[in-house]
């Protein structure tokens, strides 16, 4: 019995004692392993195009969230590109799979605002908004009111279906009118207009075209709207074309190379269009594309309009023609990114399970001739000021007035020229990432 009571008192002591904390009693713990970022760093290293750059050790703990350690580990300055999505906004965004308002704006030299583009199925384009508008006001306040150090906020919130907001618009006669416009899902349209204009004796093609978006289910992966847009010009028997991609920040390389194939003349077909340069570990995979020609259409130049929002597969076109026609600039200078991206959750086993897309820089591209330096983009042959306050193919936009008056007299003149201002802003300053490659509200 007493042999009992001593057992039973000595059980008691020892539950008391190990109630009471005891440093040295405490076990090491092993830190939570972050496997998304750390699959985030291992395709960096294999794939990044400046993987060289990198930080040879990544503190995970410094980073709160998966965008802060990207930003943390990229290539800067150089790198202004590189992001983060899901997969299926990924895939939405090269097909045309919108949600939003669906529409851009631009800013006269007097920082009035206009919409610049509409897509016709979006919520705007049903509500019947129009290039021309101006939006004096947006949810009952002037637009001053929304200027912010380095541009404008106008707090429309994320693309979230359901989202309303109110615009003022001053229309081109004058009269003024304001519109609730809620958000949703859409398709997107990347032709804007297309026309032929007669230039004295010369049928000239005028384009304007917002992104690179292919037609989804086609294969191999190309853009319908282009290839009616080309027949159509082709039909038209023009001897000159204008492409406007003023408001284009990109899309897909595929598209790209379709436009260009109907562009490249016969005489240079099957000659190399450009080049793929991915990093030092994965030079076995560098790849040249060359043309292969679609259709008749036979031109000596292109002329583009452009503007610091013209983008990426904008200037792979440029660049890869260039130097088999002549190419003219009028606007301002390209945006500047000779380097392009695919993304990498399908090499990682941890991002596709956790639906993180890594979109970073993956190569460079160079034309036939080695150009692939361009990060400041290509200069404008002649600067002219936007007009967003006209309609798509009205003579009065200044830069389609500068484009035909170089049809005429092979220069722009000075009156013209004098039009010129560098916006302080941009559409494709309001985004980063997937959104500023598909820049639209």
């Amino acid at each position: 019995m007493k042999r009992l009571i001593w057992i039973s008192a000595w059980l008691w002591i020892a539950l008391l004692g190990s109630c009471e904390p005891k440093e040295d009693q405490v076990e090491p713990t092993t830190p939570v392993v972050d496997e998304v970022k750390n699959a985030i760093v291992d395709v960096m290293r294999e794939w990044y195009f400046w993987n060289g750059q990198l930080p040879v050790t990544v503190d995970l703990t410094k980073y709160a969230s998966n965008e802060a350690l990207l930003d943390g580990i990229i290539y800067k300055p150089i790198d202004r590109f590189s992001y983060l999505t899901t997969q299926e906004a990924f895939n939405n965004a090269f097909v045309g799979k919108n949600a939003g308002h669906g529409f851009g704006f631009a800013f006269t030299a007097d920082e009035k605002l206009y919409v610049s583009f509409v897509f016709a199925e979006s919520p705007a384009g049903k509500d019947g908004w129009k290039r021309g508008w101006e939006i004096t006001q947006i949810n009952g306040k002037p637009i001053a009111e929304y200027k912010v150090t380095g541009g404008y906020d106008f707090k429309l919130g994320g693309s979230d279906p359901g989202i309303v907001n109110s615009f003022t618009f001053k229309l081109p006669d004058g009269t003024i009118t304001t519109r609730s416009n809620t958000k949703a899902e859409y398709q997107s349209n990347s032709v804007l207009d297309q026309r032929v204009i007669q230039v004295d004796a010369k049928k000239v093609g005028y384009w304007a075209y917002q992104s690179f978006k292919a037609t989804a289910g086609l294969s191999p992966t190309r853009s319908a709207e282009v290839q009616t847009s080309m027949e159509f010009f082709q039909n038209q028997g023009v001897q000159e074309l204008v492409i406007d991609l003023r408001y284009n920040g990109g899309g897909s390389v595929a598209v790209a190379e379709q436009i260009c194939n109907y562009l490249i003349q016969t005489a240079n077909n099957n000659k190399l269009m450009y080049t793929n340069k991915l990093n030092a570990m994965k030079t076995a995979q560098n790849t040249s594309r060359n043309f292969s020609k679609i259709g008749t259409i036979s031109l000596s130049r292109v002329i583009f309009i452009t503007s610091g929002s013209s983008a990426s597969a904008s200037e792979l076109i440029i660049n890869a023609l260039d130097p088999y026609m002549q190419v003219v600039l009028i606007g301002d200078n390209t945006f500047g990114k000779p380097v392009g991206s695919f993304p990498l959750s399908s090499y990682n086993r941890i991002l596709q399970t956790n639906n993180v897309e890594v979109v970073p820089i993956t190569f460079a591209i160079a034309n036939s001739v080695g150009k692939a330096e361009y990060f400041d983009g290509f200069p404008a042959n002649f600067k002219v000021g936007d007009s967003p306050q006209f309609a798509w193919g009205d003579v009065k936009d200044l830069r389609l007035a500068a484009a035909i008056q170089y049809i005429r007299t092979g220069t722009v003149g000075n009156r013209t020229m004098d039009t010129y201002y560098k916006p302080s802003w941009e559409l494709i300053d309001a985004f980063k990432g997937l959104q500023q490659e598909f820049p639209v509200f």
